[in-house]
């Protein structure tokens, strides 16, 4: 799954910018005004018929101690999209990210992915009887899945920050014997990087803890996967 994108300092990413810019669809996030600007995200076709989601932005910025005069947020996106791939975690397939100034000096910035193609937010997929259909070792493989992602994550040091179940999404390939689960996680927007893998393991598993629905005796099975390919008990998560 190769990644194809472009930077506000990519030669000719300019053309690139302003096709894209060009784009409208269906808003499936309508346009927030927080951080001094807007964002939100469109549903669009490409030429292919490719279904993809457009994050379109303007003045929605970020300050750190790197970027003290602000930068477009969907550039931190694009860079844990960047980071977490390379760590195998499953997360959408970036076509296009980019930012540039207008004329008045303000911040337009885009990021551009595929659809997960058949995937569902988790709680929709419990809520449309996934767990009844494919049944408990389907189901378990699944948590092992969402266990070993979140596991890659943290052990590169990347923490999500916003880690709650509506960001985990779940599809099932294949049918009876053959059937097996895939997860992904979406929504980096606030992903960072932390000193120790141990801190971003703690922070996202007490987030996802607090924001989820998994029964007690799921929350354990998943606590077992997890700590089992992150290599060390994360204290306060029972």
């Amino acid at each position: 799954m190769a990644i194809d994108y472009a930077t506000e300092n990519t030669a000719g990413s300019e053309t690139r910018f302003d096709y894209f810019w060009r784009q409208r669809g269906e808003w499936v996030e309508e346009p927030n005004v927080r951080r001094g600007g807007e964002s939100g995200v469109q549903r669009v076709y490409a030429d292919n018929g490719q279904l993809l989601y457009i994050k379109r932005q303007t003045g929605h910025i970020y300050r750190s101690v790197l970027h003290p005069f602000g930068r477009p947020t969907v550039l931190r996106e694009r860079d844990a999209l960047q980071g977490l791939y390379a760590l195998n975690v499953n997360v959408p397939k970036m076509v296009f990210c980019g930012a540039q100034r207008d004329p008045k000096h303000q911040w337009r910035a885009l990021l551009v992915t595929e659809s997960l193609d058949g995937f569902d937010e988790i709680e929709k997929w419990y809520a449309a009887g996934g767990r009844e259909q494919y049944g408990e070792a389907v189901h378990d493989a699944m948590l092992q899945q969402l266990a070993e992602n979140l596991a890659r994550m943290h052990r590169g040091r990347w923490q999500h920050s916003c880690l709650y179940i509506k960001h985990v999404f779940v599809r099932v390939v294949g049918e009876g014997a053959a059937a097996r689960p895939e997860v992904a996680l979406l929504d980096l927007e606030k992903c960072r990087r932390r000193w120790t893998a141990y801190g971003a393991a703690q922070h996202d598993m007490k987030q996802l803890r607090r924001h989820s629905s998994f029964s007690d005796a799921d929350w354990k099975k998943l606590l077992y996967f997890y700590e089992t390919a992150f290599g060390s008990v994360i204290k306060g998560l029972e």
